[in-house]
């Protein structure tokens, strides 16, 4: 019986189902859920662009206050589904970040949503799911998304 799972989300709709999943075994375990959001830096719009300090920090500021945004309407959903539930924002590579979190956070499982990507669409894009899997020190239960 896990009493904290940590459910990573990039706000996708892929995400949904897992949050689902997430929220009913927090609920059936009487587990706190970690609601967890991975913050990645912007990518300029144009490759030879030059950015200055004063709009690069602005973007990172809108970034994560809309990151925050979202993330406290899934916790605000969780906890209205009678789930003790905290909302995390952190920042990195996606895959190593969760895994990172979970462990630090003592999480005992991980609930992520996949994209169900195969074949060439999965090799060039890649899996965040398949690296946590992977690299995790705890069990990862993946949800396809809808």
């Amino acid at each position: 019986m896990a009493n904290r799972i940590l459910h990573a989300t990039d706000f996708s709709a892929a995400s949904g189902p897992a949050f689902r999943q997430a929220i009913a075994m927090a609920r059936r375990d009487r587990a706190e859920l970690l609601v967890l959001h991975v913050l990645s830096p912007p990518a300029p719009m144009v490759a030879d662009a030059y950015i200055t300090p004063n709009v690069w920090n602005t973007l990172l500021r809108s970034q994560r206050a809309s990151a925050q945004r979202r993330l406290d309407t899934l916790v605000d959903k969780a906890r209205r589904a009678r789930v003790r539930a905290r909302g995390l924002l952190a920042e990195g590579v996606p895959a190593d970040t969760i895994v990172r979190v979970a462990r630090a956070r003592g999480a005992r499982l991980i609930v992520v949503g996949t994209h169900g990507r195969r074949g060439a669409a999965r090799f060039f894009l890649g899996s965040v799911a398949a690296r946590v899997v992977a690299a995790a020190h705890s069990p990862v239960l993946t949800v396809r998304g809808g």
